[in-house]
């Protein structure tokens, strides 16, 4: 399962933790500005997390938009494993069927 992560400057423990919830690949754009989405979304993602507590408005709309187009689940959640978790058992998504 491919992860994109969009916000925050540091990520802590998350990507260890997605990895053992499944993930093989994890790609992390901070979400300062749009020069990371000029070409769309990074290919193959199987779900993408916003994390809304810092990335701004344009970004979180512009993330959501392409999610869309491609059809990929998009999470919004804060910069907190626990938040991300909660989110993750809430939406039925499950990261380690993928």
């Amino acid at each position: 399962m491919s992860v994109l992560i969009v916000g925050g400057d540091h990520l802590g423990s998350i990507p260890k933790e997605l990895t053992k919830m499944g993930a093989t690949r994890i790609v992390h754009l901070t979400g300062r500005d749009q020069s990371g989405f000029r070409n769309g979304l990074p290919e193959g993602m199987d779900l993408i997390i916003v994390l809304c507590d810092y990335a701004s408005h344009n970004i979180t709309q512009k993330v959501k938009n392409l999610s869309r187009s491609r059809n990929v689940p998009i999470l919004f959640a804060k910069r907190s494993w626990s938040s991300i978790y909660q989110k993750l058992g809430m939406s039925g998504f499950r990261p380690d069927t993928k």
